[in-house]
């Protein structure tokens, strides 16, 4: 019973983090990472995400991050895009960081088209009236995303696993106008069974999406302990609002 009350308040402190991460990251003593100077990835619309040679990560990763004491970011080795998070020599979690092109995404071109954004418009980003049009879409997008998965979650788990999903929130990844979002699926009898965090930006031409979670099923794109999930994620919000997009 220990074991689950804990579980239980850690995912709370989860969904709670991000609300005070901009007031009290600031304020914790952790350890900054100065990776070398990296340029901007050059994605040309119409190319598929799988001609981006290699790990994506090194490309868009920002500079002067900060990470609890001890620990460490960096891209990991291969051509997985993926990034690692790691303490005393061990990988605690992967981020994973993925491309859609827009061409390639009827779905997403028809939110965009709704928020009065025409496939392939050439428009000003920094533009606030934009910007806002943008982060319409991506909610659209992502509630679509989450009516597909609470489907088949409970197609897959029937009651046995209690699916909620995460209030969606305005984020800037990189100088791009994006969301964060993610859901939980808690054990009907108690415990944890899965919690994701994602986010979600749009150039222009592509949409990145970035993710990881606590989920024992999951390959990559994971933490092992749900604890360092909790640790990492307000580390992780100023990752994403300082990437090289």
């Amino acid at each position: 019973m220990l074991r689950v009350y804990h579980l239980f308040i850690a995912a709370v402190l989860l969904l709670l983090m991000p609300l005070g991460a901009k007031f009290i990251l600031p304020y914790f003593s952790g350890t900054k990472v100065t990776p070398a100077p990296k340029t901007s990835p050059q994605v040309k619309s119409g190319d598929s995400s799988k001609a981006i040679a290699g790990n994506l990560w090194p490309k868009v990763l920002g500079n002067n991050i900060v990470v609890p004491n001890n620990w460490q970011v960096a891209p990991c080795p291969g051509t997985t895009s993926l990034l690692c998070v790691s303490a005393k020599g061990a990988v605690l979690g992967t981020i994973e960081i993925s491309v859609s092109q827009i061409s390639k995404n009827p779905n997403f071109q028809k939110h965009l088209a709704n928020a009065g954004i025409p496939f392939g418009a050439k428009l000003d980003y920094k533009n606030s009236s934009n910007q806002s049009k943008v982060l319409a879409a991506l909610k659209a997008w992502a509630n679509d995303y989450y009516a597909a998965l609470s489907k088949d979650r409970q197609k897959g788990n029937g009651n046995k696993i209690i699916f909620s999903t995460h209030p969606l929130a305005d984020i800037s990844v990189g100088k791009l106008p994006g969301i964060r979002y993610g859901f939980t699926g808690t054990k009907s009898e108690g415990g944890l069974q899965e919690q994701y965090i994602s986010y979600a930006a749009f150039d222009g031409n592509v949409l990145y999406i970035i993710s990881t979670a606590f989920d024992p099923n999951a390959v990559t794109g994971k933490f092992e302990k749900l604890e360092n999930l909790v640790i990492f994620q307000p580390y992780l919000d100023a990752i994403a609002e300082n990437l090289n997009l």
